[in-house]
């Protein structure tokens, strides 16, 4: 789940029409972590009923900044703002209640202001809704709604919604089985970037899944999701490269996605074998390749 707490977005949301007067200072002092002045401003305006600023108050108590860490003040501070209607910390504090940072998880309260979040239309919120409707809080899994809000967030391009309702669509759960529509929402969750997603898509194409069979293309999918640290494509990759399948028999390079994969925790014996026929110098180099490796996008 992301971290939405130091985002200006975050204060914005549901501004009145008429901003209350100095609270753009206090974000823009937030933002540059100045957070001793952004209380300082933030404070009274929080005091008067400015719901953004009860909010970055909420989000200064949760992560310490500016103040000491207390997650009842936190929680305090987020609840006025949510029954003032502000959807991020209606959010925030759905979060604490369905964690267990307050004693045992309240799902309850969770579930009823992680709702009012989604139903006011934020997207974190809708895709959070399906992930609580897919049993991720220890709740009862119900497939049906987590759907229906998957597919909310997935219209308005969360890429984790589009890959977790291409999912759906794949196994036939809350939505009739169809592997066109699965290969769909994987493909535009993997053009986002999305490692789980680019090793599915490129799995889906390698085979014919749904979409046109491309071996070529779906290994490319899958090297983007081994680039960006997937440990399952890694070891993928390693065997395409080993087998020359939708790629060019490249010894090397198969040695170097093995070994990174076996580093993350995807051991292959039966590469290790083939692999051990490589000459030294070309051991050496797969080494070299493996322990420069950095994932990208960090």
């Amino acid at each position: 789940m992301k971290n939405r707490l130091a985002a200006f977005a975050f204060f914005a949301m549901l501004a009145p029409a008429l901003a209350a007067p100095g609270f753009e200072e206090a974000a823009a002092l937030y933002e540059d972590k100045d957070f001793t002045a952004a209380r300082t401003i933030a404070e009274p305006l929080a005091n008067e009923g400015d719901a953004r600023a009860m909010a970055m108050l909420g989000a200064m108590y949760q992560a310490g900044n500016g103040v000491a860490a207390d997650l009842n003040l936190a929680a305090r501070w987020y609840g006025r703002a949510a029954e003032a209607g502000h959807a991020a910390a209606q959010y925030a504090l759905a979060m604490i209640y369905l964690g267990d940072g307050l004693g045992q998880p309240d799902f309850a309260a969770g579930s009823k202001w992680l709702e009012k979040a989604a139903l006011g239309g934020d997207v974190e919120s809708e895709f959070t809704m399906g992930l609580l409707n897919s049993g991720a809080f220890g709740n009862p899994p119900d497939w049906t709604a987590a759907a229906e809000w998957y597919a909310k967030a997935a219209a308005r391009g969360h890429a984790e919604a589009q890959y977790n309702l291409g999912l759906l669509h794949l196994d036939g759960k809350g939505v009739e089985r169809d592997p066109v529509k699965a290969a769909s929402w994987a493909g535009k969750a993997a053009s986002q970037g999305l490692p789980d997603a680019a090793l599915d898509y490129g799995v889906m194409v390698f085979r014919g899944e749904g979409v046109k069979k491309d071996e070529k293309i779906g290994a490319q999918w899958m090297l983007v999701a081994a680039r960006r640290g997937n440990v399952v494509a890694q070891n993928r990759v390693a065997r395409l490269y080993a087998f020359g399948k939708g790629v060019a028999f490249d010894g090397v390079e198969a040695m170097t996605w093995n070994l990174l994969a076996a580093k993350g925790g995807r051991p292959d014996a039966e590469l290790d074998t083939m692999l051990a026929k490589l000459t030294p110098e070309e051991k050496a180099q797969a080494k070299t390749r493996a322990a420069q490796f950095k994932v990208e996008g960090q």
